[in-house]
């Protein structure tokens, strides 16, 4: 069986930052005061009738969820700038792009990193972006959508991101 290697994630400074203060304050704090919610609502009795209590363990069940996200991405992340190089599509770059005969312009990259930029971001593991990487302005590529229609589509500038 052909061994896997994890996905890495183009991350800059400020947004490891940031998600590595989210996940101290999920893994610290954060369990600290589910914690506290789950034992207050148990001490409230039946917990087969208790909203409260299957409410807070709900939450706790999505925060740990979000502790191991955090993890993986953080464990598997390169940190850095975003690429220098213009006209090349790759991790890091604003591209603009004419997608089935609509022109428009997205982050290549995390959705961790394009957070509060105002571009929609897409992976470069989405079909739209594993057609695109490497291309330069003026290259063409299709992807598969997942509908299974072929889409064309256009790059007309990749610049990189400034944050």
């Amino acid at each position: 069986m052909a061994e896997t290697t994890p996905a890495v994630t183009w991350l800059t400074q400020e947004a490891h930052d940031r998600l590595q203060a989210e996940l101290a304050h999920l893994s610290g704090p954060g369990r600290t005061e589910i914690t506290q919610r789950i034992d207050a609502a148990r001490q409230e009795g039946d917990l087969k009738e208790n909203g409260g209590y299957h409410a807070a363990k709900d939450e706790q069940g999505k925060q740990e969820a979000r502790i191991r996200q955090l993890e993986q991405l953080l464990r598997d992340a390169q940190v850095g700038q975003a690429p220098t190089t213009r006209g090349v599509v790759a991790p890091g770059t604003v591209v603009t792009a004419t997608v089935g005969g609509t022109e428009m312009t997205f982050l290549l990259g995390s959705r961790e990193v394009g957070e509060g930029t105002g571009y929609d971001v897409y992976s470069e593991r989405s079909p739209l972006g594993a057609a695109i990487v490497g291309k330069r302005a003026g290259d063409s590529a299709t992807y598969t959508a997942p509908s299974g229609r072929e889409i064309a589509v256009t790059v007309v500038s990749a610049e990189p991101f400034t944050g």
